[in-house]
């Protein structure tokens, strides 16, 4: 597939995120060229709140749509494999939306038919490609923290006791683990690599979906990793990376953009740090992509494929501790 200099982008799915993630691409003035639903009224209404040329009223009709070069899967997670395979089979880019998948299984069948057709398959955790993160990275990088012994994040919001809610519903993926869990498991990832080992304990709801998850991981270098997730109630949404010689304090919400302090081991303040974007911050993600794409590469080097698929690994061990499977799961 011959890609132009500015891949044009097409929306799988017309949702609460796809118009928080188009908002963004708006901003940054990407071109957004078509948006698909399984509704045609659904991508009209769409298309003409963000100026968008062409509605499609399948999916199929939005892969097979030649004005477009990458695709942004925007559904429910337990529809992301299928949608990102159809996606590829056409010859099309995609940036899935987190969690990448329902499991691991389905994530590595995604990463090798990218492979396969020498395709960019990249998970939307767009978290990780915000100024305040990179900068982040570029501060443990230095040594400024010392050597790095725990890292700690959590991800609590009230949404709803509402059975039928799909974070609620386990035939849509529901659990406070996949939706919100991803978060601060991906920045432990982020922080220290792979877990060596992983202990989980949960709530679950009256659907069996789990309300409130924490997880305790030990990483390869001895560095503890605490994660708290909850979709019943909001707590302060902070994180922090403690080390021997400083900490980074990550203020509410830490994973969207916001503030950060490098504090040392005696209470001096080393950095302060404030995010001034515009927009909500999704469209760092997208530049990332499109960079990837102009380069001729496929893969990324702040989240790499195999590492989502990795990710995804964790959050089925998390599952398998705390009893949460989803219907269809071998």
């Amino acid at each position: 597939m011959t890609t132009p200099s500015s891949p044009r982008w097409g929306i799988l799915g017309p949702g609460g995120i796809a118009r928080a993630f188009t908002s963004d691409l708006r901003t940054a003035g990407l071109d957004v060229a078509a948006v698909g639903s399984r509704r045609r009224e659904s991508a009209e209404a769409f298309a003409a709140d963000f100026d968008i040329a062409r509605a499609h009223g399948s999916y199929e009709e939005l892969v097979a749509d030649p004005d477009v070069d990458i695709i942004y899967i925007a559904t429910p997670h337990p529809m992301h494999a299928a949608n990102a395979l159809l996606a590829l089979e056409a010859g099309k880019h995609v940036l899935v939306e987190k969690p990448f998948t329902l499991n691991a299984r389905e994530a590595a069948a995604v990463r090798e038919a990218a492979a396969a057709r020498g395709l960019l398959a990249m998970e939307a955790m767009w978290t990780r490609y915000l100024p305040h993160m990179v900068r982040i990275r570029e501060i443990v990088a230095a040594g400024t923290l010392g050597e790095i012994r725990a890292v700690s994040a959590d991800h609590t919001q009230r949404i709803s006791s509402d059975p039928a809610h799909r974070l609620n519903a386990l035939e849509l993926g529901g659990g406070a683990l996949l939706d919100l869990g991803i978060y601060p498991i991906s920045f432990a990832w982020d922080i220290l690599g792979a877990p060596l080992s992983v202990a989980a304990s949960a709530r679950l709801g009256e659907t069996g979906a789990d309300t409130e998850v924490a997880t305790i991981m030990v990483h390869e270098s001895g560095a503890l990793s605490t994660t708290l997730s909850a979709s019943r109630a909001a707590g302060p949404n902070t994180a922090a990376v403690i080390g021997t010689d400083a900490r980074i304090e990550i203020a509410h919400v830490w994973y969207t953009p916001t503030s950060f302090r490098v504090v040392a081991h005696d209470g001096t303040v080393l950095e302060e740090y404030v995010s001034e974007i515009e927009g909500r911050g999704m469209q760092h993600q997208a530049l990332a992509a499109e960079r990837l794409i102009a380069d001729g590469r496929t893969d990324s080097d702040v989240l790499p494929i195999d590492e989502t698929v990795a990710i995804m690994e964790t959050l089925d061990e998390v599952r398998a501790l705390v009893g949460v499977a989803y219907p269809g799961e071998d």
